[in-house]
């Protein structure tokens, strides 16, 4: 078919001159919750390098939705900074986006200000801390939180809110039943279990006042038995068009329960372990020394991996669809859009090389030289997501780490 990956296309309001984007991929860049001269840099350098938007990742709606100390917390002293840096994306000729979320219970109490919250009261072993049920007025105010941070968005200069709805954050924790344990009208029920979304949804889409695109990140299911699985999830999505958002990116997995369903391939427990401060993680450290291929169980990599389940999706929607996972080539940017999805998101591509929509159109490359260990993964829970090609004086115990898991991958992909 006809290369459509350097063509136009509009989401909502919103025209990218291509079909990429830089997926929310957590970047940890951040100083204070605040946006820094390093953000600045990447997401520069990331719409310099060709792509048609980029989407700043994972800024949390109010405090208690912080999961890291080096994430984005929308308030309104961080506007100018934020509009810094969208002038400067846009002067490249990109499109500027940012997911809005909220952790839930995937936080605790020193990133957070308080007890964490969630869905349901519980525990949350990767803290670890006591987790409780969100209150009414809790909920009401977090709606709201949500409705604030699109209006500092658009004031910011961004062309694109994604809201995160998937991967077993605080929107997903009330729609999986794994996590929703309530008997109120917030639970039970998929309709209740979708009516904090659909309310959150709501109040977005009337602060953006169709100025902005309303993009929401969604599962296609959670990755373990009890858990969302498709069916359900296509409801939910057919749910969200009803609503009226501008697209959907299609994901799945869940981050306390599955959490390499989300980007395949193996967690490199060394550098995991190697870049956790001992003092502060020290439960987590040992967990991952004793028992870490149980606590983050592989799961095989190779490209496109969403693509075939994402495609029944696409036959039981009529709004644009965005593709994520495993878009490593200009033959998969390609496939996925004769499918029919309107773009596709990238992040560990763009890790390796800010410059790799460039050279996709210059005909430099064809193909990503990023091997898959996960190594940006890996370090991105402590230090900023870098791709182990650009650190110098690599550990030689990560530098073996890395070959082997790079190796593991080109067996399986045989």
């Amino acid at each position: 078919m006809e290369n459509t990956i350097f063509t136009p296309c509009k989401i909502g309001p919103v025209e990218l001159r291509n079909r990429s984007i830089r997926s929310a991929a957590f970047e940890n860049m951040c100083s204070g919750n605040s946006p820094t001269q390093m953000l600045f840099d990447y997401h520069t350098a990331v719409a310099r390098g060709g792509i048609g938007m980029t989407t700043v990742a994972y800024a949390a709606v109010n405090r208690s939705g912080l999961s890291f100390d080096g994430q984005l917390w929308m308030r309104p002293e961080i506007v100018p900074e934020l509009r810094r840096l969208t002038d400067a994306i846009h002067a490249e000729g990109a499109k500027a986006s940012i997911q809005l979320g909220h952790c839930g219970n995937m936080t605790h109490r020193a990133t957070c200000g308080q007890m964490p919250v969630g869905a349901s009261s519980g525990f949350n072993l990767y803290s670890p801390t006591l987790v409780r049920a969100m209150r009414e007025d809790e909920i009401q105010q977090l709606i709201e939180d949500f409705g604030n941070a699109v209006s500092l968005a658009k004031e910011a200069g961004f062309d694109c809110v994604e809201i995160h709805a998937g991967h077993g954050y605080l929107i997903s924790q009330f729609l999986s039943p794994y996590t929703n344990h309530r008997h109120d009208r917030w639970g039970g029920t998929l309709e209740n279990r979708m009516r904090l979304m659909q309310c959150v949804i709501k109040r977005v889409l009337q602060a953006a006042n169709k100025e902005i695109a309303v993009v929401v990140k969604t599962n296609m299911y959670d990755g373990f038995r009890s858990g969302m699985q498709v069916d359900e999830c296509i409801m939910v999505a057919q749910e969200l068009e009803r609503l009226g958002v501008d697209a959907l990116v299609l994901t799945a997995g869940f981050v306390s329960r599955a959490p390499m369903v989300v980007m395949h391939g193996a967690m490199p427990l060394k550098a995991m372990a190697h870049y956790m401060n001992p003092w502060k993680f020290w439960w987590l450290k040992a967990g991952l020394a004793l028992a870490g291929r149980l606590m983050v169980p592989t799961v095989p990599y190779k490209d496109l991996y969403f693509l075939d389940t994402a495609k029944r999706f696409r036959q039981a929607l009529s709004l644009p669809l965005i593709y994520v996972g495993g878009v490593t080539s200009k033959e998969g940017m390609q496939r996925v859009l004769d499918e029919g999805f309107v773009a596709f998101q990238m992040a560990r591509t763009l890790v390796r090389d800010t410059d790799f929509m460039n050279k996709i159109r210059s005909g430099e490359q064809s193909c990503s030289q990023c091997g898959h260990s996960n190594y940006c993964i890996g370090r991105m829970y402590t230090l900023e997501m870098k791709c182990h090609s650009c650190v110098m004086n690599l550990p030689k115990k990560l530098e073996r780490e890395v070959q082997r898991l790079e190796a593991d991958v080109k067996k399986s992909n045989r």
